[in-house]
C-alpha cells in the first residue's frame, strides 16, 4: 500500500504539468548523460560548478564550470539511493544533500536498495557517501532542499503537508512546520514542492497541484505564521524556487516557464523571463545565467509515451539574467 500510495502521488507531482505543451527554447545548453536521466534537480557551489539529480538514471552529474566537461559525480545506488530529485550543495559543510525515492516500480532504472524516501548526504570535494536519513510520516515524498545560516537542512514532504528539519548532528529528521495550507486540492496529489530562504530570514515554500506559493516566519529557529501569497496571476504547478536577494526568487512554473518573483509584504508578483521548456524541474542562478533542468517528465511518467523517445541528449539550458530580473 505504500508503494501504491507513493507511485500514484508521483504521477500526479509530475503528470499534472504535461497539460500544458512546450517547445524547446534555442538557448545554450549543456547535454546531460543517460539516456533515462530525466534531470530533476540542479545546484551549484560559488565557484560555478553544477550538480545535476537525475531521476530516471539515478546518480547525480556534476559539471565542471568554464570547460562544461560533465561527468557522473554521484554512482546511482550510492548508498542505497534511488531516484535523485531535490540536490543541495551547502559548501559550509563540505555536503551534497540529494532526495532519494524509491520509482523502480514506475520503471526507473535508478540502481539502489533503498525502499522509501531519505535525505543523503554526500562529501562535495569526492562523491562518496557520508550518511542517510529516511524521511518519518506516512509514505514520505523527499522533494526539495533549502539550509540556513546555521547549517540545519530543510526538505519539503510532497505527500504530506509537513517541512522537514535535520539540525547540525541530529541523527533523525524532526517536522519543522506543519499546516493545512500545505496540502494538495485534492487527496493523494502533490502538495509542497520548491524552498528556499528569502532575505528577510523567512522561509518560502511552493505547492504544486494548488499552484501557491507560502511564506513560513521564522524566528529563532522556530516555526511561525503561515501565510499563503496572493499574486498577480495564478502560477501553473510551481516547482522550485531559488533567491535572487531582496525578497525575490527564480521560479520555476512546471507548465513550462521560468519567471521572476518579487515578494511585498502578502503578496507576490510573477514576471516570465523565459518559457517553452517541456516541464523544467528546477533552477540554479551563476552570475548572469540562470541554468534551468528540462525534464521531459512526460516520457517517463505518461503511459501515453512510455514506447516514445524523449528528445536526447537530456539537457540544462542556460537563460541570460538581465539587470531588471535580478534587482
Amino acid at each position: 500500500m505504500k508503494l501504491r500510495c507513493s507511485l500514484e502521488l508521483v504521477v500526479l507531482i509530475f503528470g499534472l504539468g504535461f497539460l500544458v505543451r512546450a517547445t524547446t527554447p534555442q538557448l545554450d545548453s549543456i547535454p546531460i548523460p543517460g539516456t533515462k536521466a530525466f534531470p530533476e534537480s540542479i545546484t551549484s557551489k560559488s565557484d560555478g560548478t553544477l550538480y545535476v539529480g537525475r531521476l530516471g538514471d539515478g546518480g547525480i552529474v556534476r559539471i565542471k564550470p568554464h570547460t562544461h566537461e560533465n561527468a557522473i559525480f554521484v554512482q546511482p545506488g550510492a548508498l542505497g539511493s534511488r531516484s535523485i530529485l531535490g540536490v543541495f550543495a551547502d559548501e559550509a559543510s563540505n555536503t551534497l544533500w540529494a532526495c532519494s525515492n524509491d520509482l523502480s516500480a514506475l520503471g526507473a532504472p535508478a540502481k539502489g536498495s533503498d525502499t522509501g524516501s531519505a535525505l543523503k548526504a554526500f562529501d562535495l570535494r569526492t562523491g562518496n557517501g557520508k550518511r542517510s536519513v529516511s524521511l518519518p510520516g506516512t509514505h514520505p515524498f523527499c522533494n526539495d532542499i533549502a539550509a540556513d545560516a546555521k547549517g540545519s537542512i530543510y526538505v519539503t514532504d510532497s505527500a504530506n503537508p509537513t517541512i522537514l528539519k535535520l539540525s547540525p548532528g541530529a541523527t533523525t529528521v524532526e517536522v519543522f512546520a506543519q499546516d493545512s495550507a500545505f496540502s494538495a486540492p485534492q487527496s493523494g496529489g502533490a502538495g509542497l514542492d520548491g524552498i528556499a530562504f528569502g532575505s528577510d530570514g523567512n522561509l518560502y515554500v511552493t505547492t504544486y497541484a494548488a499552484g501557491e506559493l507560502l511564506r513560513v516566519e521564522v524566528k529563532d529557529g522556530n516555526a511561525g505564521r503561515v501565510t499563503k501569497l496572493s499574486g498577480n496571476r495564478q502560477l501553473q504547478f510551481p516547482d522550485a524556487l531559488r533567491s535572487l536577494g531582496d525578497n525575490s526568487f527564480l521560479l520555476i512554473e512546471g507548465s513550462g516557464g521560468l519567471d521572476r518573483v518579487v515578494i511585498r509584504g502578502d503578496a507576490f508578483a510573477a514576471t516570465p523571463i523565459h518559457d517553452g521548456f517541456a516541464t523544467p524541474t528546477s533552477v540554479v542562478r551563476i552570475g548572469t545565467t540562470a541554468w534551468v533542468s528540462e525534464g521531459q517528465m512526460a516520457f517517463f511518467f505518461d503511459p501515453s509515451k512510455k514506447n516514445l523517445s524523449p528528445s536526447l541528449p537530456f539537457r540544462i539550458y542556460a537563460v541570460p539574467v538581465r539587470k531588471e530580473h535580478s534587482k
